[in-house]
Parts: C-alpha cells; structure tokens; sequence
C-alpha cells in the first residue's frame, strides 16, 4: 500500500479558520495531538494534513511575492488571489464572506471623525496592506493606485484597537483603525466607536446586482494548481472535496469545535465567552463557506474587477475555483 501523501495546510489563527481544519487531524492543543483522541473525523483517503497556523498578512505576502513553494493549502485574503491566480485555485470551500456585515472603521469615542468621507486625508491603523478589508476601505474612499485617499499604518491586526486609542496620529497613534477579526465585535468595550461597516457599505454599492445586494468576499481557501501534475490528474478536486468534508464536520459538531477552540485558546480571552464566539463564528462560517457557490464566485469577481478598474489590483480575470 502506497504511503500516505502529506499536504502542509496553512491557516489564519483566527477562530472560524480554525474552526474548519482540525477534523482533517483531530483534537489537538497547539499542535499536540490531545492524547486518547481518535484522530481525523473526516476520510482523508490518501492524504495527511499537517495544520500550519500563521498570521494572514504573513500568508498574503507569501502568495503575493511567489514566496509559497512550501504551501499545498492556505488562508489568503480574497484580495491576494488577484496576486496569485496564476498558481493557486479557490476551494468551493473555506471562504469568509460577509452578508451585509464586514470589517469596522473605528475611532475614539471623543474624535471629530463621524462619517466614512471624514477619514479621507486621516492616518489609519491597518492590519497589512494586502488584506480585503484595505482594498475594499480604499475602493470605498476612491482611493486609485496613484492617489491614496489616506495614510495608514501597518501593523498585526490585535494591535490595531491600542494604536487607535494612543490617540491622532500626530502623538504616535492613528486617527482612526481597521478591525477584522473578534475585535469587529468587542470594540465598543475598548471605548472605541464605530465610523462604518465595510460590508455593509459594500452590500448598499452592489444593491443594483441582478441577485440583490452581494456578500463582501473576505477570505478564501486556496490550493497549488500544481496539485494535478504532482499526484495525478483530479487531485485539485479530490483535495477540495476532503476539505468541504472538514468544514461540514466542524459546523455539524459544534461542541467538538468549541473543544478545539478551548484547548487552543492561548492569551485570545474573547474565546472564553460562547455567546460572543457562536455570534463570530456564526457570520463567518456560513452556508457560503461551506459552498460559496455561484452567489460567491459573482462576489469575488465583481469586488476584483472593481478594484482592478480602480489601478488596486490587478485583473485576475473570473475567479477558478475547485
């Protein structure tokens, strides 16, 4: 019997990421096996998975920079894929979107900042440059390749709220931040108010779409294009169906994932609180990331090729996915 083919699979560590891949490996606690587990809850057939978690931003660059020859499977914003189309192919599965809801802009109680076109001209903490929650805030202010409509600030997404709270950018903060992640929803705790939903915005500039308003693609699931010529013709596909049996596992065995999720839970507190993670988890594994389906591949190409319209981007052409 042939041995079992191992696929490095990289991930956010953000919680719905989280979430969809441990059924390909078991219960395990930062990496660790939890002993006494029975192992994948799902047929892997003739692959094994190892889960790599890394911050998106990191697997952005990767993608975008051709740095990723050690990836079989990764996380990558949906606007990396217009960077990378050429070398890796969207899973059906495993894709965040948001209906109607999205990343926050977000400032201090006590800031002049009230509406979305005050931030033109303003400082913003962002978490990377190559995430979907900048380009769609940049396409949102009219932002061209030539003429930002703001400054930002990089830096990793948990240290955006703190950026913003130091104060205007002139004392070594920033006028306003950009939320993904949990802190979309424990901001207001933070003393921070919110300036505008990109998803929402984003849901009242596509109201005009044949199927109504569309989703905002944030993440997606990608796998190599290379995976055909390396394990036989299919393989992309094959992978892709493992991957869709992991995250219908994960959503119909919630107590199992709040289990990993427990168990891998680190300094990230908000995970102690099962109201507020059913309510995150909840808008960002949805049916749409169980199968994004035709509603979701229309969500991608119509958010790339605005930007790509824009100078943003470049046009990665409809979107192919597995």
């Amino acid at each position: 019997m042939p041995e079992p083919v191992t696929l490095r699979l990289a991930h956010s560590p953000d919680s719905d990421d989280m979430v969809m891949w441990w059924p390909l490996a078991g219960l395990s606690e930062h990496g660790r096996p939890v002993p006494g587990d029975r192992g994948p809850r799902v047929d892997t057939g003739r692959f094994r998975f190892t889960l790599e978690p890394r911050d998106v931003e990191a697997l952005n660059r990767a993608v975008r920079d051709g740095d990723d020859a050690d990836l079989d499977v990764t996380a990558i914003s949906c606007a990396a894929y217009a960077h990378a189309a050429g070398r890796w192919l969207i899973t059906d599965c495993g894709g965040s979107f948001g209906e109607g809801y999205g990343p926050k802009v977000v400032v201090r109680e006590d800031s002049p900042i009230r509406t979305v076109d005050d931030l033109r001209g303003t400082t913003l903490a962002v978490p990377g440059t190559r995430t979907t929650a900048f380009l769609t805030l940049s396409l949102l202010l009219g932002s061209t390749r030539d003429h930002p409509a703001f400054d930002h600030r990089e830096m990793l997404f948990s240290d955006v709220p703190s950026a913003v709270l130091d104060g205007p950018a002139g004392r070594g903060g920033a006028d306003a931040g950009l939320l993904i992640h949990e802190a979309q929803l424990t901001f207001a705790s933070m003393g921070l108010r919110e300036v505008a939903d990109l998803g929402r915005l984003w849901a009242e500039r596509t109201a005009g779409e044949p199927d109504g308003p569309l989703p905002l693609p944030l993440g997606l699931n990608v796998v190599r294009r290379d995976l055909d010529d390396r394990f036989g013709p299919g393989a992309a596909a094959e992978v892709s169906r493992i991957l869709s049996a992991s995250v219908r596992y994960a959503v119909e065995h919630p107590e199992e994932s709040r289990e990993f999720l427990r168990l891998n839970r680190g300094d990230r507190t908000e995970w102690d609180d099962p109201a507020l993670l059913d309510r995150y988890l909840g808008m960002y594994v949805s049916d749409l990331t169980v199968s994004m389906g035709g509603r979701g591949r229309r969500a991608i190409d119509r958010l790339l090729r605005t930007a790509a319209e824009a100078g943003l981007c470049p046009d990665p052409g409809p979107a192919q996915v597995v």
